[in-house]
């Protein structure tokens, strides 16, 4: 069964990807230090993907990420692709919630944080991977637009 590092590695395969992984040196809060974000672009400033390996108690528990060897992938699909993936739109996702199961390995659902922002994430995922690499590679194409609109734009400011 392939792991984070596994995960990880086809991501890094990804055209311009680059990876920050949170620690102390990184000033990132003890309760992230492991997680995994990639960005397309020097800027940094939106992850496209994550990796997590551990709950944050009070925020964002549901996964029940605490059991061995369970990590969690997360993608920014965007209000379409969720849409199009889920049946409704990012903005009814806590319609929805109540009947969605966070917990179970493999099956790729709604983030149960950031739903409402067009996110999606699969536990584990090992039978899923042709999609999780279909959805991996919209949200790289999305996080590459984004970049290169915010080049176009700091270009036509010189």
């Amino acid at each position: 069964m392939p792991g984070a590092d596994d995960v990880a590695d086809r991501i890094l395969a990804l055209p311009e990807v680059a990876v920050v992984r949170a620690d102390e040196a990184s000033g990132a809060p003890p309760e992230s230090w492991g997680d995994r974000f990639f960005f397309v672009g020097e800027g940094r400033r939106q992850p496209f993907a994550t990796l997590v390996g551990h709950d944050t108690t009070g925020f964002d528990d549901d996964s029940r990420l605490d059991r061995p060897g369970v990590f969690r992938l997360s993608i920014e699909l965007g209000r379409e692709e969720f849409q199009r993936r889920f049946g409704y739109p990012p903005a009814r996702f806590a319609d929805h919630r109540s009947a969605l199961d966070f917990t179970v390995l493999d099956e790729i659902g709604p983030h149960p944080v950031y739903g409402t922002h067009g996110w999606a994430c699969v536990l584990n995922p090992l039978r899923a991977l042709a999609e999780v690499d279909r959805l991996l590679g919209h949200a790289h194409r999305r996080a590459l637009d984004r970049h290169r609109r915010a080049l176009r734009r700091r270009q036509s400011r010189n």
